[in-house]
């Protein structure tokens, strides 16, 4: 947290991911849905047609289908730090818990905060940032107060 009371960070890579080979961080997605309830609509719609090519689209993710006598639909996403995110889908239609889906498996699981820089690194330099001065030999036309 800072003063502004909001948490922030700097910005990091998931154990470098994206430097070599991609490793999407969704681990498992759960469809937790009601088999005869008006607000589970959207997700048997979405079961019945687009959670095959999902699962095909993404073979590292495993998707659970798990229907029970619930009220509330929802989505449950596990990810590879271990962190769960649920997101409830009551009254949503296919389309739209495809675009769910799509962007709870383009996340890294952290949660969404300010960035402190754009930039950052683990081993900061001891000579001082760069400025147009720095590797001039002093002898050349001296920066400082003129002598008169």
């Amino acid at each position: 947290m800072t003063a502004r009371g909001t948490p922030s960070r700097f910005l990091q890579s998931i154990l470098q991911n994206g430097v070599g080979r991609y490793v999407c961080q969704l681990k498992r997605i759960s469809l937790i849905f009601s088999k005869k309830g008006q607000g589970s609509l959207g997700v048997r719609d979405f079961i019945e047609e687009g959670v095959v090519d999902f699962a095909k689209n993404s073979p590292g993710t495993v998707v659970y289908i798990s229907p029970q006598s619930c009220r509330i639909p929802k989505i449950v996403a596990e990810y590879l730090n271990g962190n769960v995110k649920e997101e409830t889908v009551t009254n949503k239609t296919s389309q739209e818990i495809a675009e769910l889906i799509t962007k709870l498996s383009n996340q890294s699981g952290l949660e969404i905060i300010r960035i402190r820089k754009p930039f950052h690194t683990d081993s900061p330099s001891i000579q001082g940032q760069w400025h147009p001065f720095t590797n001039r030999p002093p002898s050349i036309d001296p920066v400082g107060p003129q002598a008169k």
